[in-house]
């Protein structure tokens, strides 16, 4: 599992077990549902509590500590897809445009907005991005998802041209350890998710755009618009690293109006 995952599930055992007083012995399903009924916690987050509690307790059953796992007996929360707002093209130049490029933090900045949408990148991608897996003359950057599993992402023109404007005025990292790392932060350290995402809704404010954004928008936009204009599911699926197409299908929704186009366009029974 990712680095963030796991971060999760350990603070998710941790309130647990604090929160209850109890001992992974004597937990009960009453006790689990009891837990999320005594607090205001959101599906999605009880599906996440109720996902690292069912790994725990089955580690301690493989362990030999418990014989059966008390989240068996307790149902998952019905969890629909909030899928977030899609940006129009012209929304993303106005975002990209308002950066302020007269120092290298508003390279930066742009840079970082630019490979966010412009290759469809995880927000946690983009900020562990190294300069060793840029390819500037073959057109790609290799990126890390999650899993730690690598694949190859086409890199644009414009996505290409601002991080050589901004690594060109890239300072020295604080310490040697960060010396690949693309995005630095201002003490030269790495640059945190936390901070793209303020960037973002930072660049959609001065953008005048009135909608809850987030780095996911940019990816998510990105890949709507590819759909928008032809891309291929498979190959949509493949630059953005989903395991299963059903993802990239909900993922990149788009109106019913495109799909009836592209369907007549490519039927065999059409005059």
């Amino acid at each position: 599992m990712s680095g963030n995952t796991v971060s999760s599930y350990l603070s998710d055992l941790s309130l647990f077990f604090e929160g209850t007083g109890l001992v992974p012995e004597e937990v009960t399903p009453d006790d689990i549902a009891g837990y999320f009924s005594g607090r205001t916690i959101s599906k999605r987050t009880q599906a996440r509590i109720l996902s690292a509690l069912r790994s725990f307790f089955n580690y301690l059953i493989l362990e030999g500590y418990m014989a059966g796992n008390p989240c068996d007996r307790v149902d998952s929360p019905k969890i629909g897809r909030n899928l977030p707002d899609v940006l129009s093209p012209e929304d993303i130049d106005a975002m990209i445009s308002s950066v302020d490029t007269s120092d290298w933090k508003g390279l930066r900045d742009r840079a970082l907005l630019e490979v966010m949408y412009g290759c469809g990148l995880r927000v946690s991608e983009a900020v562990g991005m190294r300069i060793t897996d840029i390819f500037f003359d073959e057109g790609f950057i290799r990126i890390t998802g999650k899993g730690d599993k690598q694949r190859l992402v086409p890199l644009g023109d414009m996505a290409s041209d601002s991080l050589k404007a901004y690594i060109g005025a890239r300072p020295e990292p604080a310490e040697s350890k960060d010396s690949d790392l693309v995005f630095l932060n201002a003490r030269g350290g790495r640059f945190s998710r936390i901070s793209a995402f303020n960037l973002v809704k930072r660049s959609a404010m001065a953008a005048g755009i009135n909608k809850t954004i987030s780095p996911h928008s940019l990816r998510h936009s990105f890949a709507t618009h590819l759909i928008s204009n032809g891309a291929d599911l498979r190959a949509v699926q493949e630059m953005l690293g989903h395991e299963s197409i059903l993802t990239t299908e909900i993922y990149t929704h788009i109106d019913a109006r495109t799909w009836q186009s592209t369907i007549l366009k490519c039927h065999p029974r059409k005059k």
